[in-house]
């Protein structure tokens, strides 16, 4: 089988990468608060689709249409929380989630946790090397388009996604 591209997000804690996903697809259907909220890598898989019905699927739950797209970022925090916890550990297992609509182009997209410098809650203390392990582990497949994403007000130079990106 062929290996298509995916476009892997990376970027530190809070820099605005599920927001660039977000308006990748149209619709407002990430976990969103302060610190570390993305705690797994998502695997969104966008479908271009005649129909004019938007909806989303979970791997975890194949048989299950979700049309409101408020219930599909509970699903992900829900996710989340059972797999990672709720006291803000990390876990490398993904989530797996389909997009269809007739608004997205045919599309994988990764949305991996922030890069973080400081453990909070039940994170280890190297909590910075296991993001960085974990973002490297998508970022170094050939078939991988990095999409770092840095706030406005940081210097490109320090950039922390723009140094893991280079190194790859």
């Amino acid at each position: 089988f062929i290996q298509l591209p995916q476009i892997v997000v990376i970027g530190t804690q809070s820099s605005g990468k599920s927001s660039v996903l977000e308006n990748l697809v149209g619709k407002d259907f990430l976990p969103r608060g302060n610190g570390i909220v993305t705690r797994r890598p998502l695997i969104l898989q966008l479908v271009h689709t005649e129909e004019s019905e938007e909806y989303g699927k979970f791997l975890h739950l194949e048989d299950e249409r979700f049309g409101d797209f408020l219930q599909i970022k509970e699903e992900i925090q829900k996710e989340t929380d059972r797999v990672s916890g709720t006291n803000k550990a990390i876990s490398p297992d993904p989530i797996r989630l389909t997009v269809y609509s007739p608004h997205v182009l045919n599309l994988t997209l990764v949305d991996t946790p922030g890069i973080t410098k400081v453990p909070v809650g039940d994170q280890p203390e190297d909590i910075e090397k296991q993001v960085r392990e974990l973002v490297v582990s998508y970022i170094k497949n050939p078939n991988s388009i990095i999409l770092s994403v840095t706030p406005a007000n940081t210097d490109l130079a320090t950039s922390e996604a723009l140094k893991i990106a280079k190194h790859v």
